[in-house]
């Protein structure tokens, strides 16, 4: 691996860029372990990561929810640095302060937040769930320790028994300090030895403040004097003995707290490694969240390798990262920068002017393959790139004085260095190829290089102002010209990239531009060549037509987009229609139907005052249900039909043979015969029709059987289930239910057209004949029914003939 030339491109500054997010020291330290790596599977875990921290920083500044499975923002501002407190648990015998105490608790406590949060995620963020699990489980050593150690680092009274003893003993017996010296100030006041009737504090004792020519009107001992010199601090003889008392309080004081320090310690040591884990990983993952936070910022996308078999190099709206961050300081936006290169092309030589961004397009592909190969998001809208072993660049002036370097030997010394490393995995990065020289000369070596990157299968960018490597990039497969365009009227570069042709250096209008005086550039132009100017012509001809033919393409693309958007502006209306007409159509469907079933209702009331029709009310009941049910169907399959888009194909036309939909009919149904006038002849089952073409709603695909029969084959099956309409046996039926059976029973006969049945009841005690006979004698559809022959069951079967339709 060759990644040397991430100085000239800038990489450290593009680190310090994404350093700007990062808060703790942990995650610097991370940061600094950024660097490029070739190893596939290794980047694009991390670009996983990262891709896990943006979708995760999205969703988290999309809701302001912490509803479980939310996604709640992660903070890492305020970690403190416990590497050095971390060490010290590796050393036995050592305690820690209180305040070391504290950070290493307050770093075990975001961790443990962390770690619930990311682990609560439902694996929606596998890779950053994974990570967070590296993080032990201190909750129960975060409730030992809770409350022992206050914010400012001094043991709480609540840390031990005895340390609360001792402290409320402290403070009684300050108290009874207090109060005698108060007693002693009262008792002098009028006297004039104190300075002040205050009391003080000197070497860890009270004393009163004295004035100093007064002292010896004071039994006590003089701890202090003032700057002055006018002020004695005296401990009087009074308090000495509860002074005593205080210090020796006051040590008992500091032992304990010793103790449960060194205690404390003592715990932490045992999950040193535990607590040494969780701080690396709060590291990773505050760097992987900074990522997601600068990807927000800049606009940056994950990057895509490429396949080893098909390498390919492609950036579509690629913005420095560093430009952009200075042009966002001065309000301003990166003009973005679009190229391809392809498997059998992988050299681009990009000509053009001056100050065009000749040298920033470089950079940045070569910055973006450095970023993608650390596992860093790139600003641009895609980019896919392949996965090389060198990023060998040549940018910039590096002559040197104290290595007697010149610039054209500074340059070649660079290019030798790349020839000699260079292969086809390698990305190389040339800058003013072939300059400070005679220009046939450096054309030459030039092309001779390029072509030496040509051959070794490299992918390459090369900028130049020289006219033989144009010439070369225009005949040569697997070259692609590339340049910079140049506004004519502001004599200004517009640092477009545009691929396919070579660019004008217009160095006379960059002169121009930059100042130079006017008949300074009129004299320079009187010296070129005509050949020179024929060039500059053609060329300025040759971008005049690229630009006609961009402009030519922004506007089919315009009008297309327009066109699109028409359509679907269209559609939406077609649907909003649409949906308008079926609302009234189902509207207008339920109050028929609600005017139908009141209407029966009331009829059906008027038929029940009579009780011996109470029977036939009850089927009349169902004969409504059933019609209302069946009006229902045939609604829902009218609106089914007049819903199709208008995008969907047309139905074929219609053949004879054809299986098809009718609208309010269940069954499928074959076309017998084509009629005049539209109209067609169809069988569905057992009824025959002739109807109009329009109910036909959908062709059907032919059925499994028909699909197996030889060529110029058909099968007609017979109306379905013809037996089952001549017969019906409701032996162990009760009459209730047997009634019910020979009434669908006599619907269906009638509507298969068949005009004599048999009703096979029993002999039994007679009741279900009786209920049967009782049916059958208000039964509209009948026409007569009678006892069967010996030969059809005899008085165990009821005949019966339906009347003609």
């Amino acid at each position: 691996m060759n990644f040397t030339s991430a100085g000239l491109l800038e990489f450290d500054a593009l680190k310090a860029l994404v350093g700007r997010y990062v808060s703790s020291p942990a995650g610097h330290a991370e940061l600094d372990k950024v660097h490029p790596q070739s190893d596939r599977a290794a980047v694009e875990e991390v670009l996983g990561e990262t891709a896990e921290a943006i979708a995760y920083h999205v969703a988290s500044t999309q809701t302001q929810t912490t509803q479980r499975g939310a996604a709640v923002r992660l903070h890492f501002d305020g970690l403190p640095d416990v590497a050095q407190h971390v060490a010290k648990l590796q050393i036995g015998g050592v305690s820690l302060e209180g305040l070391e105490i504290r950070e290493i608790v307050s770093i075990l406590d975001r961790a443990s937040e962390i770690r619930a949060t990311l682990l609560a995620t439902g694996g929606r963020y596998p890779r950053l769930s994974a990570r967070a699990s590296r993080i032990a489980e201190f909750r129960p050593l975060l409730k030992e320790l809770s409350g022992k150690i206050e914010p400012d680092g001094t043991v709480s009274d609540h840390a031990s028994v005895a340390l609360h003893r001792i402290r409320r003993d402290i403070e009684r017996q300050q108290r009874s300090i207090q109060e005698s010296l108060e007693k002693f100030m009262r008792s002098h006041r009028d006297e004039g030895i104190l300075q002040d009737e205050y009391v003080t504090f000197r070497n860890d004792r009270f004393v009163l403040p004295v004035v100093a020519g007064q002292r010896r009107k004071v039994d006590g001992i003089i701890h202090a004097a003032s700057g002055t010199g006018h002020t004695l601090f005296i401990e009087p003889l009074e308090t000495v003995g509860l002074n005593n008392d205080l210090v020796r309080l006051r040590e008992q004081e500091m032992r304990e707290v010793y103790r449960i320090l060194a205690d404390i310690t003592d715990h932490l040591r045992k999950a040193a490694t535990d607590i040494a884990a969780a701080v690396e990983v709060l590291g990773e993952l505050e760097l992987s969240f900074a990522k997601a936070d600068f990807a927000a910022d800049y606009y940056c996308v994950i990057p895509k390798f490429s396949p080893v078999s098909a390498p390919r190099l492609s950036v579509k709206n690629a913005r420095h990262p560093l430009l952009a961050a200075v042009f966002r300081r001065q309000r301003k936006s990166v003009i973005p920068l679009n190229l391809t290169l392809e498997p059998d092309t992988r050299i681009l030589l990009i000509s053009g002017p001056n100050t065009g961004g000749k040298t920033v397009a470089l950079k940045t592909v070569g910055l973006f393959a450095l970023m993608a190969q650390s596992g860093l998001p790139v600003p641009a809208d895609e980019a896919e790139l392949p996965l090389f072993e060198e990023v060998l660049a040549d940018i910039g002036d590096q002559q040197s004085i104290e290595q007697s370097l010149s610039t054209f030997s500074a340059h070649i010394t660079r290019v030798r260095e790349i020839v000699a490393h260079h292969g086809p995995h390698s990305l190389v990065l040339l800058d003013e190829l072939g300059r400070a020289t005679d220009p046939d000369e450096g054309g030459a070596l030039g092309v001779a290089v390029v072509d030496r990157l040509r051959r070794a299968g490299s992918f390459a960018l090369a900028s130049t102002h020289l006219l033989q490597p144009k010439i070369y990039g225009a005949s040569t497969p697997g070259v692609l010209n590339g340049s910079m365009s140049f506004d004519e009227e502001t004599l200004a570069p517009t640092y477009v990239l545009r691929t396919g042709v070579p660019g004008a250096s217009a160095g006379l209008h960059i002169a121009q531009r930059l100042g130079l005086p006017l008949d300074l550039i009129e004299q320079a132009r009187s010296r070129l060549s005509t050949a020179q100017q024929d060039l500059g012509h053609f060329l300025k001809l040759l971008e005049e037509r690229l630009n006609a033919a961009t402009k030519l393409e922004q506007e089919v693309a315009a009008l297309k987009r327009s066109l699109e958007q028409e359509k679907a502006t269209l559609a939406a209306q077609w649907e909003k229609r649409e949906a308008a007409k079926l609302r009234e159509l189902e509207r207008r469907t339920e109050e028929v139907l609600q005017q139908f079933e009141s209407r029966a209702n009331q009829t059906i009331d008027r038929i029940a005052e009579s009780g011996e029709q109470k029977k036939f009310t009850a089927q009349s009941l169902r004969r409504v249900a059933q019609t209302k049910r069946e009006l229902r169907e045939e609604v829902a399959s009218t609106l089914s039909a007049t819903q199709r888009n208008p995008d969907q194909p047309a139905k074929p036309p219609l053949q004879e043979g054809m299986r098809v939909k009718l609208r309010g009919i269940r069954e499928p149904a074959r076309i017998r015969r084509l009629l005049q006038n539209g109209a067609i002849e169809v069988e569905a089952g057992f009824l025959k029709l002739q109807i109009d073409a329009d109910e036909v709603i959908e062709v059907l695909p032919e059925t499994p059987e028909s699909a197996k029969l030889p060529k110029g084959i058909s099968l007609h099956t017979a109306p379905r289930g013809e037996m089952s309409f001549r017969e019906l046996n409701v032996i162990g039926r009760r009459a209730e239910e047997a009634t019910d059976e020979v009434d669908k029973f006599l619907d269906s006969a009638a509507l298969a057209s068949v005009t004599r049945t048999r009703i096979v009841h029993g002999h039994g005690k007679g009741i279900l004949k009786h209920a049967i006979a009782d049916l059958l004698k208000k039964h509209p559809l009948v026409e007569k029914f009678y006892d069967a022959t010996p030969q059809e069951g005899g008085t165990g079967a009821t005949i019966v003939e339906l009347r003609e339709p």
